[in-house]
């Protein structure tokens, strides 16, 4: 979110992703950090190549870079550019990312972003030798192009219910039948009362132990991570996160060794 746009009412995390993550690269040892998303269509994909892959090396391979075409059309006009070709953009931002950060000197010619000739080359390469590049909503595509460019998805909080169904289609879609995480991103409250019910709207506000059921279930769904957007706590951040850590993380344990 580069610009604020009052009507739309959320001005985001105020600072320049690249930049925010260039401070966690220095303070933090074994946690991913992850942009959700880098606005590509507003960006020039060769300077976010760039950005990302210096990210990536700082992070010795913890970085994961998620994309995304915005959803507000009046910051188009600011940057200069066309908001009804952006889903044509972003496939070739995509593919621009592709060509510099996999290959040394490569050749490619785009319709929106000019031409590689083979005498120009991208340092620095990935620390593994592959960005993991994630979907921050549809970036206007369709989900069988997702599943097969992107590494994984990070949609929206859509219904429980049908959350096994978007998530076998995500994995189907996929020709090669590789294993690419999904996750949704979900406004969230969580109560004082560790037995509170769930309520679920735009987001969720729920006691702990309901959050433990939950997520206990999308796991054996398929849900490999969840982005909690914390706007709607009534309680201090600090206080919340003290509580996920001590009571409810134990229960969801990460894989420990080198990021991949």
């Amino acid at each position: 979110m580069p610009m604020l746009d009052p009507a739309f009412g959320d001005a985001g995390q105020i600072f320049d992703p690249f930049v925010y993550a260039g401070l966690l690269a220095g303070v933090t040892q074994r946690i991913c950090i992850g942009t959700a998303g880098i606005v590509m269509t507003l960006r020039h994909p060769l300077t976010v190549a760039k950005q990302a892959c210096s990210l990536d090396v700082l992070l010795k391979g913890r970085f994961l870079l998620g994309l995304s075409t915005g959803d507000r059309p009046i910051e188009y006009p600011a940057f200069g550019q066309d908001f009804d070709t952006r889903a044509a953009r972003f496939r070739e931002c995509v593919e621009i990312l592709r060509a510099v950060t996999e290959h040394s000197f490569p050749l490619l010619t785009t319709q929106h972003y000019g031409q590689l000739n083979g005498e120009l080359d991208l340092l620095p390469k990935p620390w593994s030798g592959r960005l993991p590049m994630l979907a921050v909503g549809r970036c206007g595509q369709d989900i069988k192009w997702l599943a097969n460019h992107m590494d994984g998805w990070i949609w929206h909080q859509s219904g429980f219910n049908t959350l096994p169904e978007v998530i076998d289609h995500w994995r189907e879609s996929n020709v090669q039948k590789r294993f690419k995480p999904y996750g949704y991103a979900t406004f969230f409250d969580l109560d004082d009362n560790k037995d509170a019910p769930m309520t679920v709207g735009r987001g969720i506000s729920t006691g702990r132990n309901a959050l433990i059921r939950l997520w206990e279930r999308q796991r054996e769904e398929g849900v490999s991570h969840v982005a909690l957007n914390l706007k709607p706590l009534k309680r201090p951040a600090k206080e919340v996160l003290q509580e996920l850590e001590e009571y409810v993380l134990p229960y969801f344990p990460t894989r420990r060794g080198n990021p991949v």
